[in-house]
């Protein structure tokens, strides 16, 4: 089981692999198949009635003979199908030498593992031990299996394991102290944590001082539209900004107001991930597209990074998400029809959740927004598989249609023409923006014993059309690839730098932007 396991590890899947990374993830599977290998060899010799007993020399040469012989195989077959990856994505594939670190890493995980599991077995002995000099024997071996399951239970889910995450968050908020040399406090009043400003410039943490202290001022836009520009707004608070993150979102709301905010020609509400970064690309562009008649507010809500938070702490993303645009709307619906800022939402990523959270569907995203772009949603983002799950007939997972895209739209590429073409899209633009080899959303327990429709469609344009689903090996081949979602190009994987450009560009419609000041924009925002 340990070998099949190994072999299949090298199978398709959605990103290429470093080759020491593809040596941890065999070691890890052939970890899980010596498991259930053990464990159905177990169950079977208690049906049987028997004791265990050794495998013969035949046997044991014929496995000796056939091991290496299949692991050379997978790893070979398993480097043709990295490169066909690599080359989908634009990528470098890697020299033949560097193959050589797979079994190695592979053998090291693998022994490592197994040594770990044997340690608990042992110490489960001990105890058992220790305890059959005070009780019966059935009573002992029961008593050490149940406070020996226990430990581990509280150790993965219970006391220890929130003991550590909360120790995590406060080592990690040390990071919010630091800031990049290159950073440095605004000198106008338009930041938060300038001049005037309501928030300090001590309280932003390391991504919102960042996000105030980055991007384009009015000359950079001109640089690129050639014509006239104003100074962009932009307004953050941290998690030292106030003790609550509904107060956050009051202290931004009212520094937004104080800088002016709600005068521009457009605001967009951005839910950060973990930190509270914000996207660069997703900023910039929405700010140059606008000729810097705009103002972006936002929060952060952990000290987590993002892909930390995703597996951990989904309440508070959710919670930063409907405070922030609950405060800011409640103050915007208050002004003047005819004396608004045009309303926008953005989300990326473990964002797209947050943002997702302070509406109940697709009417009320129409009612109270000019326009929503979420980038990389989660498979487990409420609306969105809401609205993938009832898409139109014969449209596909990867870039589906829901109710002739009259207000909701999907694409993988915004540059293109998004679907449906032919269809009238008034109104509210809400946009999803999805690649294939995008592992943030395509991942789901599902993926264990449910074969999905991404992968019995037409593969997506950067994915292996090798790819195959199998039952829980597909599931741990995904999860692999989350760590690679943001190693790939921009366009590819969960790297969207660039596309914000188009994707805005579609909501937006701003005039005078020709193809041409797009690329140039695009490729701009790349470099940066």
């Amino acid at each position: 089981m340990a070998l099949v396991f190994a072999a299949l590890s090298f199978t398709p899947s959605l990103l290429p692999r470093p080759a020491a990374y593809q040596g941890f993830v065999a070691g890890v599977d052939a970890a899980m198949g010596y498991a259930l290998g053990v464990a159905g060899a177990w169950v079977w010799r208690e049906y049987a009635d028997r004791d265990a007993r050794r495998s013969s020399h035949r046997a044991r040469r014929a496995f000796a003979i056939t091991a290496p012989v299949v692991l050379l195989v997978a790893i070979l077959v398993g480097r043709h199908w990295q490169r066909q990856s690599a080359a989908l994505i634009g990528t470098d594939p890697e020299s033949l030498a560097a193959a050589l670190l797979v079994p190695i890493v592979g053998v090291l995980v693998f022994v490592g593992l197994v040594a770990l599991a044997r340690a608990l077995r042992t110490a489960y002995r001990k105890l058992a031990g220790y305890l059959d000099r005070h009780m019966g024997h059935r009573a002992a071996r029961v008593t050490g299996i149940v406070v020996l399951a226990g430990a581990l239970f509280l150790g993965v889910t219970g006391v220890l394991w929130t003991w550590a995450i909360n120790t995590l968050d406060a080592s990690l908020a040390v990071g919010d102290l630091t800031t990049p040399r290159d950073i440095g406090k605004p000198t106008t009043s338009l930041r938060s944590g300038g001049p005037d400003s309501l928030v300090s410039w001590d309280s932003l943490g390391r991504q919102g001082r960042i996000f105030v202290g980055e991007g384009p001022d009015a000359g950079d836009i001109t640089k690129v539209t050639g014509r006239p520009a104003q100074e962009p707004i932009r307004i953050f608070t941290g998690t030292s900004s106030a003790d609550t993150l509904e107060d956050q979102a009051r202290l931004a709301v009212r520094d937004l107001d104080r800088a002016g905010g709600f005068d521009r020609r457009s605001l967009m509400v951005a839910t950060t991930t973990g930190t509270g970064w914000v996207e660069p690309s997703a900023s910039s562009s929405f700010e140059y597209l606008n000729d810097g008649d705009s103002a972006i507010v936002a929060m952060q809500y952990s000290h987590l990074p993002s892909w930390m938070s995703y597996l951990v702490d989904h309440t508070a993303a959710r919670v930063a998400g409907r405070d922030l645009f609950d405060a800011v709307y409640d103050h915007w619906s208050r002004l003047p029809a005819d004396h608004r800022p045009k309303l926008y939402v953005f989300g990326e990523s473990l964002g797209s959740f947050g943002g997702e959270n302070a509406f109940s569907g697709e009417a009320d995203l129409a009612n109270r927004t000019d326009g929503v772009l979420f980038v990389g949603p989660p498979s487990f983002n409420p609306l969105y598989r809401e609205f993938v799950d009832s898409r139109d007939a014969g449209s596909p997972e990867i870039e589906p249609v829901y109710r002739d895209g009259r207000i909701i739209r999907f694409a993988n590429r915004a540059s293109d023409n998004i679907p449906p073409e032919d269809r009238p899209w008034t109104g509210t633009r809400v946009l999803y923006l999805q690649q294939p080899s995008d592992p943030i959303t395509w991942w789901s327990p599902d993926l264990l014993w449910h074969r999905p429709d991404w992968l019995t469609e037409a593969r997506g344009s950067d994915v292996s059309d090798s790819m195959r689903w199998i039952p829980v090996v597909t599931f741990w081949q995904v999860t692999a690839d989350l760590a690679l979602g943001f190693s790939t190009p921009p366009g590819h994987g969960h790297n969207f730098s660039g596309e914000h450009v188009d994707g805005w560009n579609a909501i937006l419609q701003p005039q005078g932007w020709t193809p041409e000041m797009l690329d140039l924009l695009r490729a701009q925002l790349r470099r940066e």
